[in-house]
């Protein structure tokens, strides 16, 4: 199958099989592909949190609007988006930057500092909301790679943040959950994978300039 075939076999799974596990092998392939997201400057504002503990998804359902694809599913991608210490991120950045590429430090850390003085002039709820919008960009790379690999995944905002925050500890790593998907492989009755993909014309959705 080629990449438009693949996101044609794939759609929101509303059942997953609890008995099927996604291989410790495809999961480093998709942790990469998320690794490998575009963001905002580089700098990657937030972290994925990856839970394949049952007990733990079982305790989710309910903060997850008793959507039992959290608990069946074989793992839980939850993308949390940072809510402080940004020029700290910055900085670490700037300094992979300097290892990795080894360019003069003194033009990379000039840069490093206008890309803080551009975050500063947000509000922190400004700075938040970029941070959130960040993590689409990283679920869009699970998306596409679970769709290559033929795993299904559903993404999800319906959740309760606030517990999600509460349960995993985040608050206080500066940590917002922002959205979660579920992968896994379908289940065999899960009546949502016969239905017909519904989607705008390219006619409706493009136009040329």
């Amino acid at each position: 199958m080629n990449l438009i075939d693949k996101l044609r076999w794939r759609y929101a799974t509303k059942k997953f099989d609890p008995d099927r596990s996604v291989s410790a092998q495809d999961l480093e392939c998709l942790k990469e592909a998320v690794r490998l997201s575009v963001s905002s400057f580089g700098i990657q504002p937030y972290k994925v949190i990856i839970i394949e503990n049952k007990e733990i998804k079982k305790a989710l359902v309910e903060a997850s609007m008793g959507q039992q694809q959290v608990a069946d599913a074989s793992h839980l991608f939850v993308f949390c988006n940072y809510t402080r210490d940004f020029d700290r991120q910055v900085d670490d950045y700037i300094e992979k930057i300097i290892e990795a590429q080894g360019k003069g430090s003194t033009e990379v850390r000039n840069y490093g500092e206008s890309i803080k003085a551009s975050l500063r002039k947000k509000s922190p709820e400004e700075r938040e909301r970029w941070a959130e919008k960040q993590t689409y960009l990283a679920l869009n790379n699970l998306l596409v790679a679970c769709a290559e690999l033929k795993i299904d995944a559903c993404p999800m905002e319906g959740f309760d943040k606030e517990v999600y925050n509460q349960m995993l500890g985040l608050d206080e790593q500066g940590l917002n959950a922002n959205l979660i998907a579920p992968i896994g492989y379908r289940s065999k009755d899960d009546k949502a994978m016969s239905r017909k993909k519904i989607r705008k014309s390219k006619e409706e959705l493009f136009e040329m300039a």
